[in-house]
Formats: C-alpha cells, structure tokens, sequence
C-alpha cells in the first residue's frame, strides 16, 4: 500500500508518477523501496487518469446513499403489510376463541 500512497502524493503534489519519484517517496517514508514493486506500479498506473479514477472510486457512496433513501420509502410499506397480516390473524385467532365459548 505505500507504493500505492507514494504515487497518490506525487500525483497531489501535481509531480510525475515515476519510478524514482515513488522510490524517493518510499524512502523518505523510512523503507527500502522494492525495484520489482515500483516498477510494476508505474507500469500500472502508465495510461491511467488517476483524477477520474479517484471520482469513479467515490462515486458509489454518492449512488449508494439515495439507494439508502429509497430503501426507507419501502420500508413503511413492509410495516403496513405486517400490521394487515397481523389483524387479519387476529380475527382469526378471535372466531377461534369465539367458537369455544360460544
């Protein structure tokens, strides 16, 4: 994960994401940066536009809270369904109980 946070700084930071680069920002963070690691994050990240990856990555918390919304509005009608099944048992467990003291 730091590799992965190296190249989120450098690209704050408005800098390129380059091998050096991440293996500066690694080792300033106190660690021995790998060659394989690097260099296969930056190979990764080659022809990615990490501003609207990052949109898309926050996008589903947007999406998921109307989802949330909507979800309640259902709700009630689940509570209204049960307070029906729960009368109309009532009534029957009433004719029961009306038969034996009848």
């Amino acid at each position: 994960m730091n590799y992965v946070y190296a190249s989120l700084l450098l690209h704050s930071a408005g800098k390129p994401i380059t091998e050096d680069g991440i293996k500066k920002v690694v080792a300033a963070a106190g660690e021995n940066p790998d060659e394989a690691k690097v260099k296969t994050l930056v190979a990764a990240l080659e022809g990615i536009d990490i501003k609207s990856a990052i949109e898309k990555a926050a996008m589903p918390v947007a999406v998921a809270a109307p989802a949330a919304a909507s979800s309640g509005e259902a709700q009630p009608k689940k509570e209204e369904q049960s307070e029906e099944e729960m009368e109309k048992k009532a009534e029957t467990a009433a004719e029961g109980l009306a038969a034996l003291f009848g």
